[in-house]
Order: C-alpha cells, then sequence, then structure tokens
C-alpha cells in the first residue's frame, strides 16, 4: 500500500468517528432540551450547552478531517492536515465562550432559591448520555491509535469530559431536590464551566504546537536518531528538524558518510536508511541530506555522533 492510499485509508476512519461523533451529539442534544425544559437545573443547562458545541464542533472535526486527508498538491506540498489543528482552534473558541456563560449564569443563580423539579427526567437523561458517550469514547480512541488525528482526538476529549459532566448533573440533581442543599446545582454549574475552560486550553496547546511546528517529544527524537545512527556506513546525524501536521509528520536531517562514497553509493544508502527508519516510524516523510564527513559547519552541531569504523 502506497503512502497515499494509506493517507485516505487514515482520512476514511477520521470521517467515520466524526460522523459517529455528530450522530452522538444529535441525539443527546434532543434529549437534553426535553430535560432543561422539565428540571429547569443550571448544571443541566451547562450539559445542553456543551452538547450544543460538542455538535458544531463535530461538524466542523468531518469537514476538517476531509480536508486534511487530501493529498498534497501543488498549492499545499505538504499536505492538508494543519486543517486538523485549525479546527481544534475553531473548537476552542466555542468551549470558552460557553464556559464563561455557564459561570456567570451559575453565579447569577446562586441564592435565587430556585430548584429543579421532575429530577427522574434530568438523571434519566444523564445515564443515557453517559451510556453513549462511553460507546463513542471507545470507538474514538481505537481511531485515534490508528490515525493519530488530532482533530478527533480534541473532539474525544470534549466527549471524555462529558463523562465527568453528566455525572455531576446528576450529582447535582440529586442534591439539590432531593437532599435538598441548596447551591449545589449552581455549584456545580460553575465547577462544569471550569472544567470546559480548562480542556479549552490543553486542547489550543496542542493545536498551537502543531501550527508552530514544535519538535516532537524528546524520547521519540532520541529514538528516530538511535535508528538512524546504527548503520555502519553512517558517521553521524545532525540538524534533525520534525515536526507533526494532522496525522502525519515529516523529518529531515543531514547525515555524514565517508567522502569516497559514490553518488550512487550514497542514494543506496539512503533508501536503505529509509526502509529502517519506517519500520518503526511508518508514513513519517523524510528529507535526508547527504555530507561528506569532513563538511563541518561551525554553526551546526552534531545531533548524534559515533566514532568510524576501524580500518
Amino acid at each position: 500500500m502506497t503512502a497515499e492510499h494509506r493517507l485516505a485509508a487514515r482520512g476514511e476512519l477520521n470521517r467515520k468517528a466524526a460522523i459517529a461523533s455528530v450522530g452522538v451529539a444529535l441525539i443527546l442534544g434532543t434529549l437534553k432540551i426535553y430535560a432543561v425544559l422539565r428540571t429547569g437545573s443550571i448544571a443541566m443547562l451547562g450539559s445542553l450547552a456543551d452538547t450544543g458545541l460538542d455538535l458544531i464542533a463535530s461538524v466542523v472535526t468531518l469537514v476538517a478531517v476531509q480536508i486534511a486527508a487530501r493529498p498534497a498538491d501543488e498549492d499545499h506540498r505538504f499536505g492538508h492536515g494543519k486543517a486538523e489543528a485549525l479546527a481544534a482552534l475553531f473548537q476552542v473558541s466555542l468551549i470558552s465562550v460557553a464556559a464563561v456563560g455557564i459561570v456567570v449564569r451559575s453565579i447569577e443563580r446562586f441564592g435565587s432559591g430556585g430548584t429543579p423539579v421532575d429530577i427522574e427526567y434530568g438523571v434519566g437523561v444523564s445515564l443515557i448520555a453517559i451510556l453513549l458517550t462511553i460507546a463513542l469514547v471507545g470507538y474514538q480512541a481505537h481511531i485515534i491509535r490508528s490515525t493519530g488525528s488530532i482533530a478527533i482526538a480534541s473532539d474525544s476529549l470534549h466527549y471524555r469530559s462529558d463523562l465527568a459532566l453528566n455525572g455531576s448533573v446528576i450529582l447535582a440533581l440529586v442534591l439539590e431536590s432531593l437532599l435538598q442543599v441548596r447551591g449545589a446545582d449552581a455549584l456545580f454549574g460553575v465547577a462544569i464551566g471550569l472544567w470546559l475552560a480548562w480542556n479549552a486550553m490543553r486542547t489550543a496547546t496542542r493545536a498551537i504546537d502543531q501550527l508552530m511546528d514544535k519538535e516532537w517529544p524528546d524520547d521519540r527524537r532520541a529514538r528516530f536518531l538511535a535508528i538512524a545512527t546504527d548503520h555502519p556506513e553512517v558517521r553521524d546525524v545532525h540538524d534533525l528538524r520534525t515536526r507533526t501536521s494532522g496525522s502525519r509528520d515529516f523529518a529531515q536531517f543531514h547525515v555524514r558518510v565517508d567522502p569516497a562514497m559514490t553518488i550512487a553509493h550514497g542514494h543506496r544508502l539512503m533508501d536503505a536508511l529509509e526502509d529502517r527508519l519506517h519500520r518503526d516510524f511508518p508514513d513519517v516523510e523524510m528529507l535526508i541530506h547527504l555530507d561528506p564527513v569532513e563538511s563541518v559547519n561551525e554553526m551546526e552541531r552534531p545531533t548524534r555522533t559515533k566514532e568510524p569504523p576501524e580500518p
């Protein structure tokens, strides 16, 4: 299977995950609208707002993963993977607005004396939401392991937080309606708003890292370098640069070899080196520059060096 076919296959998996997310959000949104009307719970209202944002975010994610799956073209030589990071930032903006609104509404609710009614509707809907969300998150986790999509991971983060959110709604309704703990509903509303804000910050950090071409984690870079230098004809590897765009990874680096090596031999060496690296780093797009061992630029510092072989 070619790299283009693998990219298309990952794109199809991401698309299916996004469609499942949209479907779950539609079902939960409909149920929660009814529950809010019957209970008047501010915690349930916060849960409804979160589900509404999940729906919008899931639709944006669906569009983004379809764009990201497109192969590179003349205008986008590195592909379209950053569409996923842009979608994640869009999700963050929605979550942030909702978080502020929920916190403000919850503060206004303190001391109002309002008590939710028909608790069974709120609890019942929250239990259904928990079961559907567990199923969706499990499916998304399977897709993320296969594709590494940041858009699907960001979408999944919302639904993972929904598990705690729906559990909080149940607890808030029980405390406020059954145990007559005044202010519990509003207090949980504040907690939900802060929880959403925290998740928004985490998601924004990941998306910005991709847009700013942040390097891979140190342990991954070290493993990549260990494989790259584990070839008898490679003297050292330097100037390694890595980045991630959506579910695609890129790496470029310089390799120093014997200056007497022919161009043809060097080309075969680079092919062999790529094959080695692709066993542990499949689908990473690599750009390798070959240097003679005497070519030392004072501005360069070797990333990983080893002693030359004994004659």
